[in-house]
């Protein structure tokens, strides 16, 4: 069990260190339109463990999109209880989207990046 805690550590900050060598661009765009995505980004917040490989897949495709979505670490007790009572279950990555006063949670790296990538199109 042990053996297992330290191999899943070593992968998921290997994955990281790659992650952050290989870190893609920043979409340019004019300002306005920049704007307009930070303005999006205002109401999206991802819940999400570090060393995590498809929470790592989540923050390249916001890097990509240029996209400054906030991050907190479901690992926090505080933040795992949100994720919860918020989402139903405790499981990242996890995508908090409040839209006209209620709120979506959105599970699965593929389904989120799906996500934010038609809304930044």
């Amino acid at each position: 069990m042990v053996l297992l805690k330290v191999l899943r550590l070593v992968l998921g900050y290997s994955i990281v260190a790659i992650s952050f060598i290989t870190s893609p661009r920043k979409a340019k765009r004019p300002p306005a339109q920049q704007a307009h995505i930070n303005q999006l980004a205002e109401d999206l917040t991802l819940y999400q463990f570090y060393a995590c490989p498809f929470c790592v897949k989540v923050r390249r495709a916001l890097r990509r999109l240029n996209m400054p979505v906030a991050t907190i670490n479901a690992q926090q007790p505080e933040h795992k209880a949100e994720l919860l009572e918020g989402g139903g279950r405790v499981k990242v990555p996890c995508l908090k989207i409040v839209e006209n006063g209620s709120t979506q949670w959105l599970y699965e790296s593929k389904a989120i990046v799906e996500y934010l990538e038609k809304r930044c199109a």
